[in-house]
């Protein structure tokens, strides 16, 4: 297999990719989500609104419509839990070539009967077995082009267009947290508003039960982890892949942690206030936007009144990709935005 670049991805590629992907993938819009959180405002960027409800659209078709089409005539693959193999399957269903889809046992039936309804041939694979495709992009009896749910810079200039979206609506963004799988999201839109919007932050939201990167960060490096299983199957993993760390380290602020508990207290929230359904990993970055708010939250003043009220400070948080109930699909990213009067601790 060629090497892959480590660059970042670059303004050229993702209005490239953006100028791709217009056939299939949507401009998505931003929600106001009202929660009581004072001088603070949170949006939902909700790309649940795609075809498949989930961001992969954007990587899958970049990927797929930057090779010659003669490539792509014995078919495509990938691996992947579900929002992946939805993408890689609509994009194959749209350029006309046949689709396979290496799944983890254990998948939830209703991404399997989402992937079956796009065209796609499914294959079981054991756990260990299918996360190390994601080192390997290779499995025995696959045939065509390996589609990579992440480590492809396609893949990754594809998602870069959320960056773009989120800077055109909220030009003036202070923080971003994005939920971390493979981190091909998170290297897409950070690398696009470090050149943009470098003061902007970036952070990753990962489930307590399988948080490689808060792993790797406390340890400096990637290690194996004690990964738990749970309903968050969108994100995590048992170790995060070397190539992705070497990307994501100049970038990251930080990785803010929700138990699964938390994530469906989020999950709740959604249904209440906006009648919108996440999975747990679109809700993760939700989830971890209520703390981060209140963790920054200036000291009282001895009147009482804190220094932001004061100021008329009012702080924008946005977050992205909400899916809906029936299949529990899609993700989501938060972007936080300032006010005028700004607070160093953001």
């Amino acid at each position: 297999m060629p090497a892959k670049s480590l660059q970042p991805v670059d303004l050229v590629a993702a209005e490239e990719a953006r100028w791709r992907i217009q056939p299939i993938a949507l401009r998505t819009p931003l929600l106001r989500l009202d929660v009581d959180a004072d001088s603070t405002e949170i949006w939902l960027k909700l790309e649940n609104l795609q075809p498949i409800r989930s961001f992969k659209l954007r990587g899958a078709a970049n990927s797929m419509l930057s090779v010659d089409g003669s490539r792509l005539r014995p078919g495509v693959w990938t691996a992947s839990a579900g929002n992946m193999a939805q993408g890689v399957a609509w994009c194959a269903r749209y350029l006309g070539v046949d689709c396979t889809v290496a799944v983890p046992e254990g998948a939830p039936e209703a991404k399997l009967a989402a992937i079956r309804a796009l065209g796609a041939d499914i294959v079981m694979v054991p756990y260990a077995d299918w996360f190390g495709i994601y080192a390997t992009c290779e499995y025995e009896g696959m045939r065509g082009t390996f589609v990579h749910a992440f480590d492809d810079p396609a893949v990754m200039a594809g998602n870069s267009t959320i960056a773009l979206e989120i800077l055109e609506d909220l030009p003036d963004v202070d923080a971003v947290v994005i939920p971390y799988g493979g981190g091909g999201l998170f290297c897409g839109i950070g690398a696009v508003l470090r050149q943009l919007r470098p003061q902007a932050r970036l952070y990753a939201a990962e489930v307590s039960t399988a948080a490689p990167l808060a792993a790797a960060v406390e340890a400096g490096r990637p290690v194996d982890i004690d990964h738990q299983r749970s309903f968050v199957d969108g994100i995590g993993g048992p170790v995060l892949f070397e190539r992705m760390w070497e990307r994501t380290r100049p970038m990251l602020e930080g990785s803010l942690l929700s138990s699964p508990d938390e994530i469906a207290a989020a999950i709740r929230l959604l249904v209440h206030q906006c009648a919108v359904v996440a999975e747990g990993a679109g809700a993760a970055s939700v989830s971890a936007a209520i703390p981060l708010h209140r963790r920054r939250r200036p000291r009282s003043r001895p009147d009482g009144m804190s220094a932001h009220r004061r100021a008329g400070h009012r702080r924008r948080l946005a977050t992205i990709g909400c899916p809906p109930a029936r299949h529990q699909r899609g993700t989501g990213e938060l972007v936080a935005r300032r006010g005028r009067h700004h607070d160093d601790r953001w």
